[in-house]
């Protein structure tokens, strides 16, 4: 009886962290930062949480799509971080703080929630909540074309 109390408790262990939707190469922040840096490449930033019903809609209905599967790796820098999670993270000045403060001097208070950064780190624009392909179509040309610079996420949009 014990040991299969202790099985279960360690499965459901295992099971709470936060998973970034599979066959993507998500990072962590601080290898991310390093890595968008060193490519010269924008940053995805997924903001996700274990048991997130939105999250888990959100991989199973947009990011399974193949063409998304191709077009964000090549053009981001991904990165995932669980919200809730504890993990510790160094930050470009050496800094240490935990995924879940980033969360939150990110105010991402919600989750799924979707940030765009330069490669230097800076942010361009958040998007919260479950997003269609197409939402991740146009946000990956609004940023890679550079439209940001010049207008906002819903002047790009209302052009279309």
């Amino acid at each position: 009886m014990r040991t299969l109390l202790t099985a279960i408790l360690c499965s459901f262990t295992l099971t709470a962290f936060a998973d970034p939707p599979p066959n993507y190469p998500f990072v962590s922040y601080d290898q991310g930062l390093k890595l968008a840096q060193q490519t010269n490449k924008p940053i995805f930033l997924y903001f996700g949480r274990y048991g997130c019903a939105w999250c888990d809609h959100t991989n199973k209905k947009s990011f399974s799509n193949p063409e998304l599967k191709k077009l964000y790796p090549k053009h981001f820098v991904l990165v995932y971080v669980d919200a809730e999670s504890g993990k510790r993270l160094t930050l470009p000045g050496g800094e240490r703080i935990t995924e879940a403060e980033l969360g939150t001097r990110l105010n991402a208070f919600a989750t799924p929630l979707f940030v765009f950064l330069t490669p230097q780190g800076q942010e361009i624009f958040k998007a919260p909540g479950f997003k269609t392909v197409q939402d991740f179509k146009d946000f990956d040309r609004f940023v890679v074309e550079g439209h940001y610079k010049t207008q906002t996420l819903l002047e790009f949009l209302a052009k279309k």
